[in-house]
Order: C-alpha cells, then sequence, then structure tokens
C-alpha cells in the first residue's frame, strides 16, 4: 500500500531541514510552471500514466532518508511511489500534489533596530506578504494565507496584530486581509478607491500607520493598479507590492483595454522614478516571487540602489518604457476575473479555493 504525507507535514519537515528527497514526476511544462524548491525532477509522467513500470529506475537516490514523490494532483505521485517502494526505499506520495501544496509556506526575518519584518513566502505560489511588528504590536501587509499562519506567528514574537491592509486589490490570489482583520480584531485598512465593497479605513498618500514606535509611511503608486500603494518603513525598508520586483516591474493590463494599459504603464513609470529617488539603501521587499521561496530563511529582497541599477535601461524615457512593458505582458493569471471579483466582495469562495488559486503567479514583466 502506498504511504502518503500532507503538504503541511512535508512544509514542516522542510522547515525543520530535515534530510528528505522530494522527486517532481511531472512534465517539464508543468515543472516551469512551479516547483517545490530544492526537489528533484524526473519527467517520468507519461511513462507513469502509460503504466510504463520502468519509468524511474535509472533514478540514483539516497537509501539512508524518506523520499516524497510529487505530481499536479497526487495520482501519478502514487503510481511513483509504487515503483520506488519495490526497491525497498522509504517513500511518500503527497496527497493532492501541487494543487495541496499551493498553500504551504515558510518564512524569513528582517531585523531593522526595535523592528521584526517577518517574511511569510506562500512556497507554493510566490505570494509574499508581511507581519510588520515593534514594541507588542503588530501590522500585516498583504495577508494570502490563512488568519491562523498570521496569527501563530505574532503569538510567537508576543505581538499583537492591530492593523491589516493590502497594498492593492489583487488578481492572483484571494486576499485573506479581510478575514484576518475579523479573526484577530483589527483594523483593516486599503488604499482609498471605490472598488471595494465592504467597510474598511481609506488610506491616502502621506498617511503614516504607527506600530509601537516604529513609523510605516503610504505612498501612492498607479501603474500595476490605479489604487496601489507602497509603504515606506521609517527603519530602512520599502515594501513595494506588486509595483516593483527584484528585477522587474508589476504588469499593467489586467482589467484594463489597450488604452487603460498604456495609461497605467505611464504612471507605472512615473511612480517607479518616485521610488527610486527615496534612497539607494532602502530595503526592497516586493509582493511576489517568480522562483519558489527556498526554506533558508533568508529575505527575498534587494536594496534599492541594486534593483534601479537593474532596471536602468528600462526607464531612459517614459514611451521606451511604456512600449517595453506592454511588448511583454505574460499570459493572464489563472482565474483572475474570478478573483479580482471576490476580493471586491471581501468574501471567500464556496469552492475549493486551491482549485481557483493553482498555477503561478503572473504579476511581473521581465
Amino acid at each position: 500500500m502506498v504511504r502518503h504525507i500532507t503538504a503541511e507535514t512535508l512544509r514542516i519537515w522542510l522547515t525543520e531541514n530535515r534530510p528528505v528527497t522530494v522527486i517532481d514526476v511531472r512534465s517539464d511544462e508543468d515543472r516551469r510552471q512551479w516547483a517545490i524548491p530544492g526537489s528533484i525532477h524526473i519527467n517520468a509522467y507519461e511513462d507513469l500514466q502509460a503504466g510504463r513500470r520502468s519509468a524511474l529506475s535509472a533514478a540514483k537516490l539516497p537509501a539512508d532518508r524518506p523520499i516524497v514523490t510529487v505530481c499536479n494532483f497526487g495520482g501519478m505521485s502514487e503510481k511513483a511511489a509504487e515503483e520506488l517502494s519495490r526497491r525497498g526505499l522509504e517513500v511518500f506520495s503527497l496527497a493532492g500534489g501541487m494543487k495541496a501544496w499551493s498553500l504551504a509556506w515558510n518564512t524569513a526575518e528582517l531585523r531593522l533596530g526595535q523592528a521584526v519584518i517577518t517574511q511569510v513566502r506562500r512556497a507554493g505560489k510566490g505570494c509574499l506578504s508581511y507581519l510588520i511588528s515593534c514594541e507588542g504590536e503588530a501590522v500585516v501587509i498583504d495577508a494570502s494565507l490563512s488568519p491562523d499562519v498570521y496569527r501563530s506567528i505574532a503569538e510567537r514574537l508576543a505581538v499583537r496584530i492591530r492593523s491589516v491592509l493590502d497594498t492593492h486589490i489583487h488578481a492572483d490570489h484571494l486576499s485573506r486581509s479581510k478575514q484576518l482583520a475579523e479573526a484577530a480584531g483589527a483594523e483593516l485598512l486599503l488604499p482609498a478607491q471605490e472598488r471595494v465593497k465592504f467597510p474598511f479605513r481609506p488610506l491616502k498618500p502621506g498617511d503614516v500607520l504607527q506600530v509601537g514606535s516604529l513609523k510605516i509611511e503610504a505612498i501612492p503608486t498607479p501603474g500595476h493598479t490605479l489604487e496601489s500603494m507602497c509603504f515606506l518603513v521609517q527603519a530602512g525598508a520599502l515594501l513595494t507590492g506588486d509595483t516593483l520586483f527584484t528585477n522587474s516591474v508589476g504588469r499593467p493590463d489586467l482589467h484594463a483595454q489597450v488604452e487603460p494599459a498604456q495609461l497605467r504603464a505611464a504612471l507605472l513609470y512615473r511612480s517607479l522614478n518616485q521610488l527610486f529617488a527615496l534612497g539607494s539603501n532602502l530595503f526592497v521587499l516586493p509582493g511576489h516571487t517568480s522562483s519558489p521561496p527556498a526554506f533558508d530563511g533568508v529575505p527575498i529582497g534587494d536594496r534599492l540602489g541594486v534593483v534601479a541599477a537593474h532596471l536602468r535601461d528600462w526607464l531612459r524615457s517614459e514611451p521606451a518604457f511604456v512600449e517595453r512593458v506592454l511588448s511583454r505582458i505574460p499570459p493572464a493569471p489563472p482565474n483572475f476575473h474570478r478573483i479580482v471579483e471576490l476580493n471586491e466582495s471581501g468574501e471567500l469562495p464556496p469552492e475549493d479555493a486551491t482549485e481557483l488559486e493553482a498555477g503561478a503567479n503572473r504579476c511581473a514583466v521581465g
């Protein structure tokens, strides 16, 4: 009988740095979409599907640690686990496959004086959210996981979540900020706009949030969406949402026709120049990453000056920037119309959220 492992158990194993070998048996195309950090790829999907029992016979695998096989939904990984078990190896199949893994997460910390910025990395999708704490208080930005995740982190740090906010209305994942604010008894804040249909306190340009003695300033950065905001942390960090990444910029086209997309690309150009004028030593903490976040505890980010240098050719002129961005738009995130609709309503779907959010994020133009 095939033994199974849950995504949560595998997440804990990787967090604890336990010795484990993860074998991804999906096709090359599926592997390119998203993968588990540190996994080994063996393109055996078609062989397993056809019942060819020698699909993994040539694989040289360590016998001194557990092996976890992975596919999209858990079916072919069971066949892979069965085949490898015949070799006397300790093998588990990941229950639910990459669909179940989409909610896996890990964390990294950045300490700035008395402040601690905990980067909560949704390893199964690349969404990055933040719990910023100082002197017993905390704010959560861009919650994309269950409220229990953020509340457990706050409990570990012995802080109280007083505010929850989003940098913009997301299109690639369901926001859990409203649900977290309700669960934690915290205030919900969003950039001022008329898109959402539930109560919140609107953030205006220049508004300052107080977290203990730490100040966080709201900076409007329209472009990715018209309401997008970045947040300048007094101690030396810049949370950029989906406006700016470490090596790319946010896409300006979702929910926009050609002309509005051009307008939003021009706004994005101006917003980026505004950010790059803030100071090269600020540490950029983006809202997404295009690679599966490793279980290494190292924050995903870079100095603003390094990011600006990487994008220097992009920013030579506004017309050239607009043309370059619009010519490199990636495919839209899966189900983004439905996700936006739900994020504007503030409701979670009656259907399976992991199915709705499946697939890599596609918020960046590279």
